[in-house]
């Protein structure tokens, strides 16, 4: 199984990825919410590094967490690693300038959606569930 992050390692890896200034086609198309992978999304440039997902057996909470009233799709929603979709995601670092992103997998009846979201430290939050 992929490492596990809490939260104080994601914080590390949330500084690191906030610091990064140069451009890079992993971020071009992207927005700070969360996203529908864009189609030219350069996959190729991303490797995982871990996850937020604490138990491959247990199935994790739908509860999202917004107390200033926030939706999912918002670009200043909190990320809460212990709240959906944090919690069904994967963390990934873009080997040609090192920012970091979550990634999940959405299924739906009859489609699944690859998700994506830039890890950014000022919308960490570490709420309980």
């Amino acid at each position: 199984m992929a490492t596990c992050f809490d939260f104080d390692s994601l914080a590390r890896l949330a500084a690191q990825s906030d610091a990064v200034t140069q451009s890079c086609g992993c971020c071009k198309s992207l927005s700070t919410a969360w996203e529908s992978q864009p189609v030219h999304f350069p996959e190729e440039q991303l490797k995982q590094v871990g996850t937020l997902r604490q138990s491959v057996y247990d199935e994790p909470t739908f509860d999202e967490y917004h107390p200033d009233g926030t939706r999912f799709w918002s670009p200043d929603a909190p990320i809460s690693p212990r709240h959906y979709p944090g919690n069904r995601s994967d963390v990934w670092v873009c080997t040609v300038c090192g920012r970091y992103f979550l990634r999940y997998l959405e299924g739906g009846g009859y489609f699944v959606d690859h998700r994506v979201r830039r890890l950014i430290g000022s919308l960490l939050f570490d709420a309980p569930v």
